[in-house]
């Protein structure tokens, strides 16, 4: 108890600079923590993807079109259960700054592939009776003020020309990792103003999704619908839902390594910091440790003091950056929100901040209370005054 006392007094002796040096740790583990949950809202997606969903595209690239006509015979693949499919839209509201995911699918095989998109059973009728008509998700219905029965205006970039249609459902969703700022409308209406304005662009889709009954045949399955269109005019590639998402995250595969990069590097800076401040402290009381040494105190004890005074040091700075990543994350994820529809600090993210933390505390005091068990009594006492 003694040396628990000693420890919180010597943690605060030099007021200025053992506040400094927590609010250094503090910036850092809170800088660490926020690109820690970027590197998570980049990884979402995956991460919410399902086992017994797969996904149908243009072996060439995404950017290639699959004709409707493989809908059936995708169906009737052995072990498929629902077959949907859909475009990537690409549209903008009023301009190009309000940006938000929106696809045209097949509204009635879509819901059923995605349970977790949550509507009203009157929102869900409404949206599946009317061709003209959208849902769209809780946080862009929130970002522009819609309501059910608003009627909004698409400016399309892939299918050029002005959409206007109905909201008809705000869906939210059923899981914390759900995607809630898309915006979904009917495929045939984007089919239907195709055939009269491009006709050669009907009757095309950007991709199949497809429900399988056991997620253990995903690859035999994948195989099979791709045998079946081999040597055809538009080959197939099917993948799980999963891969296909980290397709997408691969692109980015040099930026994620840079952001893991600038994590590990704050937490190098901030470990030089409080080294730095460590042994300023135990060069200041080296007597003072002497002086323990002469009333009995082995190495373990002084050890003890130094390491608690750097823990405890560096767990209050761990303390305050929780307190200040609550408010910055939230400001972040809300001003990305276009880019990260899901922006939440995980219970990993805390545990490796407090592991940074500890790591930190204990590190940076290695070395003083080597140097301080190690001087000789008689040579310490010779730093006084």
């Amino acid at each position: 108890m003694f040396l628990l006392k000693l420890i919180l007094k010597n943690s605060f002796r030099h007021k200025l600079r053992s506040i400094l040096t927590v609010v250094g740790v503090a910036v850092a583990i809170m800088a660490f923590s926020l690109l820690r949950t970027v590197l998570d809202a980049w990884n979402a997606g995956v991460e919410a993807s399902s086992a017994t969903r797969l996904v149908t595209r243009n072996k060439i690239s995404l950017i290639f079109p699959l004709p409707l006509s493989y809908r059936e015979k995708i169906r009737g693949v052995q072990g498929v259960s629902v077959v949907s499919y859909g475009n990537w839209f690409g549209g903008v509201y009023i301009d190009e700054k309000n940006f938000f995911p929106n696809f045209a699918v097949e509204p009635g095989s879509y819901l059923e592939l995605y349970p977790e998109l949550l509507l009203a059973e009157g929102e869900r009728a409404s949206w599946l009776r009317e061709r003209k008509s959208c849902i769209v998700g809780r946080k862009t219905a929130l970002k522009f003020n819609w309501k059910t029965g608003d009627t909004i205006t698409l400016k399309g970039t892939i299918f050029p020309g002005n959409w206007d249609m109905v909201i008809r459902g705000i869906y939210r969703g059923a899981k914390s990792n759900t995607d809630e700022t898309q915006l979904l409308f009917h495929w045939a209406y984007l089919d239907e103003r195709m055939k009269r304005s491009t006709p050669r662009r009907a009757g095309q889709i950007g991709f199949y999704m497809l429900g399988i009954n056991d997620a253990t045949r995903a690859a035999d399955i994948s195989a099979v619908v791709d045998a079946t269109f081999r040597n055809s005019f538009a080959e197939t590639l099917t993948e799980t839902e999963k891969a296909f998402q980290l397709g997408f995250v691969s692109m980015s595969e040099a930026i994620l390594v840079a952001i893991r990069i600038v994590s590990l590097l704050v937490i190098l800076i901030i470990l030089a910091v409080a080294a730095n401040t460590m042994a300023m402290s135990v060069r200041e009381r080296t007597s003072e440790y002497a002086v323990f040494k002469t009333l009995g105190f082995r190495g373990p004890a002084i050890t003890f003091l130094i390491l608690g005074e750097s823990l405890c040091i560096s767990l209050m700075g761990f303390g305050l950056g929780m307190l200040l990543l609550q408010p910055i994350a939230k400001g972040f994820g809300e001003a990305m929100s276009d880019f990260f529809p899901f922006f939440h600090i995980s219970t990993a993210t805390v545990l490796y901040s407090l592991a940074a933390s500890l790591v930190v505390g204990l590190v940076s005091a290695l070395v003083p209370a080597w140097t301080a068990v190690r001087v000789p009594i008689v040579e310490a006492f010779r730093r006084f005054g």
